[in-house]
């Protein structure tokens, strides 16, 4: 690469080229256009989306599958609208880049009333220090590669947003010659990683029934492969925490279930609470994955190893890389467990026999939808039943699990869904959300229409936010209910079922299936007060803490 050649702009969209980026989603303004135009002439795509927060969600969706993703935006309107996504990648390390274009440096004099402008010119900068690994302000063009490296570099390694904010008047300027490496550095401390591997290992082998925990960030950073061989090498039995759904294929003999304290099922719960040595991989110890702390996980029975820091018990060894530390756990020197029962624990379904005049109920619905979905698929559920329910589908080998599990922003579902399906184009998305969630981003359906994508859309609609009922009830629960089956007549393409009966999803289903060049909808009827066995087991145990 010729960098004494190119321009920032041009330099920036040489460096996402670099990471895998195919795409960029974003809204134009006029203090970003200039990159904008840029984008067209490049080999990147931009997807515009109908607003910017949901620009952050598909980009955040993107991120997950593809190692990273990217948002662009103008100043404020468009950056500030974007926090509640980024704040939600940051949550859940996702490496998501904002660049945000902003006034020219030579128009900032004091008194300059620009539009679009807050409390002052940095104001939008300061808010994205909050909520990002790595930002930057490109004010001049000596460091502006360095700069751009430095944020990517972070992003890519640490998996949480970046922000660059490229002043209008910078976009067009020629940049320094490149002067650090990008991507490079990161080893372990060598002793320090003995020293952690020696005293997991010394203490997994004289455990007695040791189990695995699988969570997050082996999604983020690539590791299923690595976890698989781990336990199939040590025949180590593996649960996930929610936000680690579809890390470990789910038809494994040694999969579990998901364990989130009162959430799990009892038998999961027992096994992974009974157990001498719980080694945890990548796991967010938030309130969600922990069944709003309903879970019991000592700290004298655990080794907790993330891309921060490595603990055995009561030992924090830092300067060990994550992939490391997985890496040595499979060396001959920890042992392979014998034959462990599982049976008990197991859950083994009955095949689903549907019930055709029967009307449909949130647990039955969820065992109708697992038998249909397949290695072709990427299941996306947004935030309540759609993702509580959602926890117990059992996912074919190959099937993504997407959700915002953690920070639980209303919304996330269907623009997610458009950038899942721009990262992974040979897997169709299947997108849960409740009817609230969908009265809040619905109108990107008009995005996928655009870029011709194709995700079958599920809607539960229970009248209302159906989380909030078991614990409070009152009016402030209650929505509009609108007609979800006109919704194609008003996009002018699409399809759309209304589904009240398990005949009536079952038809609903397979016609979606076979419908492959447009959005479909089915509108699942369900009563007010119904609720997935996972939200009534979380709720009557939380419900004396609300």
């Amino acid at each position: 690469m010729q960098n004494n050649q190119l321009t920032i702009g041009e330099y920036l969209l040489k460096k996402l080229e670099s990471y895998g980026i195919d795409h960029i989603f974003g809204i134009p303004g006029d203090y970003v256009v200039q990159f904008f135009d840029l984008i067209e002439q490049s080999p990147i795509q931009h997807i515009g989306t109908t607003r910017e927060e949901t620009a952050g969600f598909a980009a955040d969706a993107y991120a997950r599958i593809n190692g990273m993703g990217v948002a662009c935006v103008t100043y404020c309107v468009g950056g500030l609208s974007m926090v509640n996504a980024v704040t939600g990648a940051y949550a859940e390390k996702s490496p998501l880049v904002v660049i945000s274009g902003s006034p020219g440096m030579n128009e900032r004099g004091k008194d300059a009333l620009l539009h679009h402008k807050g409390r002052d010119f940095y104001t939008q900068q300061r808010i994205y220090e909050e909520i990002t690994v790595a930002s930057t302000l490109i004010d001049e063009p000596f460091n502006a590669f360095n700069e751009i490296d430095r944020v990517l570099d972070t992003v890519y390694w640490h998996k949480r947003p970046g922000y660059i904010e490229l002043p209008r008047d910078i976009v067009g300027m020629p940049g320094a010659l490149y002067q650090r490496p990008s991507t490079g550095g990161h080893e372990s401390d060598p002793e320090t990683l003995n020293a952690a591997l020696t005293d997991a290992i010394d203490f997994i082998n004289q455990s007695e029934n040791p189990i695995i925990l699988a969570g997050a960030e082996l999604h983020r950073f690539g590791y299923q492969d690595k976890l698989l061989a781990l336990a199939e090498e040590k025949q180590i039995p593996v649960a996930v925490t929610l936000l680690g759904k579809s890390v470990m294929p789910e038809g494994h003999p040694l999969y579990l279930g998901i364990y989130g304290g009162a959430m799990s099922r009892a038998e999961i719960t027992t096994l992974v609470e009974t157990s001498d040595c719980i080694i945890i991989l990548g796991a967010f110890m938030t309130d969600v994955n922990l069944g709003i702390y309903t879970a019991n996980l000592e700290r004298s029975r655990c080794v907790h190893a993330t891309s921060d820091r490595i603990t055995v018990r009561y030992s924090t060894y830092e300067d060990v890389m994550f992939e490391d530390f997985i890496d040595g756990l499979g060396t001959p020197k920890l042992q392979k467990r014998g034959d462990i029962d599982l049976e008990w624990v197991l859950e083994v379904p009955e095949p689903f026999e549907k019930v055709a005049d029967q009307p449909l109920t949130v647990h039955r619905l969820f065992q109708q939808l697992n038998q249909f979905l397949s290695d072709d698929m990427t299941v996306i559920a947004d935030v309540g039943d759609s993702l509580w329910g959602a926890a117990d589908l059992r996912l074919p080998t190959h099937t993504d699990f997407i959700a915002l599990a953690y920070y639980t922003s209303m919304g996330f579902a269907i623009p997610a869904a458009i950038g899942a399906q721009l990262s992974k184009p040979d897997a169709r998305p299947i997108v849960i959300v409740g009817d609230g969630a969908f009265q809040m981003t619905g109108t990107e359906l008009s995005t996928t229409i655009r870029y011709g994508l194709n995700p079958i859309i599920l809607i539960l609609n229970n009248s209302g936010y159906g989380t909030i009922r078991p614990l409070v009830e009152g009016t402030f629960n209650d929505i509009e209910n609108w007609n979800y089956t006109r919704v194609p007549e008003l996009l002018g393409t699409g399809r759309a079922f209304a589904a009240r009966t398990e005949g009536e999803f079952d038809t609903a289903m397979k016609a979606a299936l076979a419908e492959t060049q447009q959005f479909v909808i089915i509108e699942a009827a369900l009563e007010k007060l119904d609720a997935s066995p996972a939200l009534a087991r979380l709720a009557e145990r939380v419900s004396e803490k609300v």
